[in-house]
């Protein structure tokens, strides 16, 4: 099957070895993926509200870049380091998903990379035909 990456340009892609989404057939994997905005800096330091809002933005870029749109979404995966907060967080996921509820699951993560990165989601997607 042929295989095709989209990667942002982070200086972490090539450090890390991956890429932000990768295509397999019908398939769409997108790696965790934080609050980063254009700039590359965090997105809403202190808000989860806000870093979830970024993070699907910036998944939703990944999977258009790659054919897809969250629309095609199966799963999601969401890291937080702070579960009671799952509320803001789930709000905000829910703004994206109204139409197309993938399966998903919320769990608490002892720390990402940053402090500052409070939410981390990772998604699948699934193409048509």
């Amino acid at each position: 099957m042929k295989r095709e990456s989209y990667s942002t340009g982070s200086k972490w892609e090539p450090i890390i070895g991956y890429a932000r989404a990768v295509k397999v057939g019908p398939f769409v994997y997108v790696s965790g993926t934080t609050a980063s905005g254009a700039d590359g800096n965090l997105v809403g330091v202190g808000d989860p509200h806000a870093q979830t809002v970024q993070i699907l933005k910036n998944i939703e870029a990944a999977l258009k870049n790659l054919g897809a749109s969250l629309g095609d979404v199966v799963k999601t995966r969401i890291y937080m380091t702070d579960i009671s907060q799952w509320e803001e967080v789930g709000r905000a996921h829910g703004e994206f998903f109204k139409e197309n509820r993938p399966a998903t699951v919320m769990v608490e993560v002892s720390k990402l990379i940053s402090p500052d990165m409070l939410v981390e989601i990772e998604a699948e997607a699934v193409l048509p035909g």
